[in-house]
C-alpha cells in the first residue's frame, strides 16, 4: 500500500454493535477519496468483541490498522494513540456511534484541499437527547468560551480534519489530562467549521456518562483557564471583607445596643459556615491545579499498547 494521503482516526469503546455498520458507511466515503486512505481503528480496552470485530477488519482489508490500548485510558488518549501513528497528510477523527456522520468527511477534505489547516463540525442539534443534556451541553460550551485564554468554539467536539502540521505540533504536547479540541483551537492555523445535525446513537449504550462528562469539561476548564484561581482569591476577598464588616456590626451591636437579637451564637455560627465553605471551595479550586501537576511530573507513559495491526512497531514510533 502506498503511503496514504488520508488517515481516519477512530477511537473504539464497546462499540461492537456499531463496527460493522460503521466501516460500511465508510467504506462508500473512501471510495469517493482522490487519494490512498487508511483507517485507524484504536481499541480503547474494550470487554466486548470489539477487539475481534477490528481483527477481522483488518484481515478483511488491508487498509484498515489498529491499536489495542492495554487498559480503557479514556476517549481522549485513545484519540492521542491514534495520532501518534497516522501517517496520512489530512487527518479526520471521528466516533464509532455514528453521531459523526462519515459522509461529512468529503466536505471537510474539501475544505481542506482549499487550504483550511482545521475543520471542525459543529452541530446545530442534538437530536433524541434529553433537554437536561441539551441544556447542561449549552451552557458548558458558552462557559468554557468565557473562561479560556483560547477561542474554543462552542457546539464542537473531536469530529475534524486536520493538516499533517497540525498533528505533528499535537503530538509533541505531553499534557496527560487532554482536550483535544481545546488543544486543536490552542494551535491556531486556519480554521473554519462545517454544521451538521447530530444524530442519535446507531446502537449501543452511551459511553460519555454523566461523570466522565463532568470530568472532561473539568479538564476543558483547568487546562485552558486560571479564571478559577483568580475567583477563589476574590472570594477570599470578599469574605475577608465580610468578617471585617460582621467585627465592626458586633463591636457597635456590645456596645451600642446590647440588647439585639443578632449578637450571639447564630451570627457566630452562620459567619463559620460561610467562611468555611470558600476556604473548602478555593481548597477544591486549588486542589484540581495541584492534581493536575502531579499527574504531568509523575512522567509515566500516556498509554501503553497491548496489540497492533498494521501500524509501526511501539518501538519505532514513541507515544508523547
Amino acid at each position: 500500500m502506498e503511503q496514504p494521503i488520508y488517515s481516519l482516526v477512530i477511537p473504539i469503546y464497546n462499540e461492537a454493535e456499531n463496527i460493522t455498520e460503521m466501516y460500511r458507511r465508510l467504506t462508500h466515503v473512501m471510495a469517493q477519496l482522490d487519494g490512498e486512505v487508511e483507517l485507524i481503528l484504536i481499541d480503547d480496552g474494550s470487554s466486548d468483541r470489539s477487539l475481534n470485530a477490528i481483527r477481522e477488519l483488518h484481515h478483511h482489508d488491508s487498509r484498515v490498522r489498529y491499536l489495542s490500548l492495554a487498559r480503557n485510558f479514556g476517549h481522549q488518549i485513545a484519540v492521542t494513540a491514534g495520532l501518534n501513528f497516522v501517517q496520512g497528510k489530512c487527518v479526520i477523527v471521528m466516533d464509532a456511534d455514528l453521531q459523526d456522520p462519515p459522509e461529512l468527511i468529503l466536505k471537510m477534505i474539501a475544505k481542506w484541499q482549499q487550504g483550511y489547516q482545521v475543520v471542525y463540525a459543529q452541530r446545530l442539534s442534538r437530536k433524541k437527547e434529553s433537554w437536561l443534556k441539551r441544556l447542561t451541553a449549552y451552557i458548558f460550551y458558552r462557559f468554557l468560551r468565557l473562561m479560556a485564554n483560547v477561542d474554543i468554539p462552542a457546539d464542537t467536539g473531536d469530529f475534524c480534519a486536520m493538516d499533517r502540521q497540525v498533528v505533528d505540533i499535537l503530538n509533541t504536547m505531553p499534557e496527560r489530562n487532554r482536550y483535544i479540541r481545546g488543544l486543536r483551537a490552542w494551535v491556531g492555523f486556519r480554521q473554519t467549521a462545517i454544521t451538521f445535525e447530530r444524530e442519535p446513537r446507531f446502537a449501543g449504550k452511551v459511553k460519555y456518562t454523566f461523570g466522565k462528562s463532568w470530568a472532561l469539561a473539568v479538564d476543558g476548564i483547568i487546562a485552558f483557564s486560571t479564571i478559577p484561581l483568580k475567583i477563589s482569591t476574590y472570594l477570599g476577598l470578599l469574605s475577608a471583607g465580610i468578617a471585617l464588616l460582621m467585627i465592626i456590626l458586633v463591636l457597635y451591636w456590645r456596645l451600642l445596643d446590647p440588647s439585639s437579637p443578632l449578637i450571639g451564637f447564630t451570627l457566630i455560627t452562620v459567619a463559620m459556615f460561610f467562611m468555611g465553605s470558600v476556604q473548602l471551595i478555593s481548597i477544591g479550586i486549588l486542589g484540581e491545579y495541584i492534581g493536575r501537576i502531579y499527574e504531568e511530573v509523575k512522567g509515566r507513559p500516556i498509554y501503553t499498547l497491548k496489540e497492533t495491526g498494521g501500524l509501526m512497531k511501539v518501538s519505532e514510533v514513541s507515544p508523547k
